[in-house]
């Protein structure tokens, strides 16, 4: 690739088209004057990539999962790297920092590292030990070394910082404003014109993360529709479940759908769900972009009470909490709002918040990084 200005390389390991962080993040390197690659992998469901301003490589990996996958994957993202044209490297995720690491140490290129959760705490790694210690391994060895590190919230960078007595700036994933976007009606979505919509959305819709007791809750919710759109590690059961109880006229799955179509429904939904369970500490600190999306349609949030999501809600007033995911309890929590004149207080105290709360002024932070990053490159 030619070109007269300088290229970032920033790799993920998922298949580029629904990590609207990483989206995000590339634009912004643009914004800085950069050529930007993002890579990353391809997989038999990815969907096509459209409309990206960057450039994209997906690596297509004989192996889907486990240890042979990202033992080729870390290798094949190594080669890539060595022997292309780089002014930065921008890792995403710990899976994705071992050879980004490498490489900026044999080429001598600036390396911004992203953790956009506490990977090493996510229930597949605290379900299997042996693999947990060997991601600990890198990441102990790595994180203390660098010198431009980034996370997600305050909560997560503490926790970094305490461990690695590395510093980690906070860039929330907060969703960023389409300009001239018109969202389709329910009518163009074949949605229900006498029903409240609930949604829960997020490409990683995976155990614990109360999707199925939300399908138990809808046998106690009536006058509206639950759509769950996305994709995770439970949607085969979430399929079954609706089969099971007979609710093909109260909860809708969609498949993983682009930011871009995904938004038409959620600027339609009611009421946005955010319900992980605290089972492990990446679920609890976390604050995922489904939050800000809700944010950005004006939807008002129903929320477990995790730190970082109740500090919002509850400075604002945009939503209330479930006390457990007792399929009977979410349905009461879920009734009382849908049917509640507090939905129109959380409506207009959400306008308010998306005025202070908004991506322009959130990646401030990251060109600070980045400018940071490349000063003497």
């Amino acid at each position: 690739m030619f070109t007269t200005k300088k290229i970032a390389l920033v790799s993920v390991i998922n298949d580029l088209v629904t990590d609207n962080r990483v989206k995000k993040t590339c634009i912004t390197l643009q914004e800085c004057g950069f050529d930007v690659v993002l890579i990353g992998r391809h997989l038999p469901s990815s969907l096509p990539i459209n409309n990206f301003s960057f450039k994209t490589q997906r690596m297509k990996l004989f192996f889907l999962k486990g240890p042979l996958f990202y033992l080729f994957f870390n290798f094949r993202l190594f080669l890539k790297l060595l022997f292309s044209r780089a002014h930065l490297l921008y890792a995403n995720d710990l899976d994705t920092l071992v050879p980004n690491y490498l490489v900026s140490k044999i080429k001598s290129i600036p390396l911004i590292y992203d953790s956009h959760e506490l990977f090493c705490e996510v229930p597949e790694l605290i379900k299997s030990p042996i693999k947990k210690r060997i991601w600990l391994f890198f990441e102990s060895k790595i994180v203390p070394r660098l010198s431009h590190c980034i996370t997600v919230n305050d909560s997560i960078a503490n926790i970094f910082e305490k461990k690695y007595k590395t510093k980690f700036n906070v860039v929330r994933n907060i969703s960023d404003t389409e300009n001239n976007f018109q969202p389709k009606t329910k009518t163009d979505l074949n949605l229900p014109l006498n029903k409240k919509i609930i949604l829960l959305q997020g490409a990683g819709i995976n155990i614990d993360r109360g999707a199925e007791e939300l399908i138990d809750a809808m046998h106690f919710v009536d006058g509206a529709l639950l759509l769950i759109i996305g994709s995770g590690d439970v949607w085969g059961v979430l399929e079954n479940k609706i089969k099971a109880n007979g609710f093909t006229n109260k909860v809708t799955l969609i498949y993983k759908i682009p930011k871009n179509e995904l938004m038409h429904y959620t600027y339609n939904a009611d009421l946005g769900l955010s319900i992980d369970k605290n089972t492990n500490l990446n679920y609890y600190f976390s604050l995922p972009n489904k939050f800000f999306d809700y944010l950005q349609a004006n939807v008002p949030i129903l929320a477990s009470r995790l730190p970082e999501i109740e500090k919002i809600i509850t400075k604002y007033n945009i939503g209330d909490f479930i006390e457990s995911h007792e399929p009977t309890a979410i349905a009461a929590k879920i009734n009382e709002m849908l049917f509640s004149d507090k939905l129109i207080t959380y409506k207009s105290n959400i306008a308010k918040v998306n005025s202070q709360i908004n991506w322009h002024e959130e990646k401030k932070k990251l060109i600070a990084v980045i400018k940071d990053a490349t000063a003497f490159a």
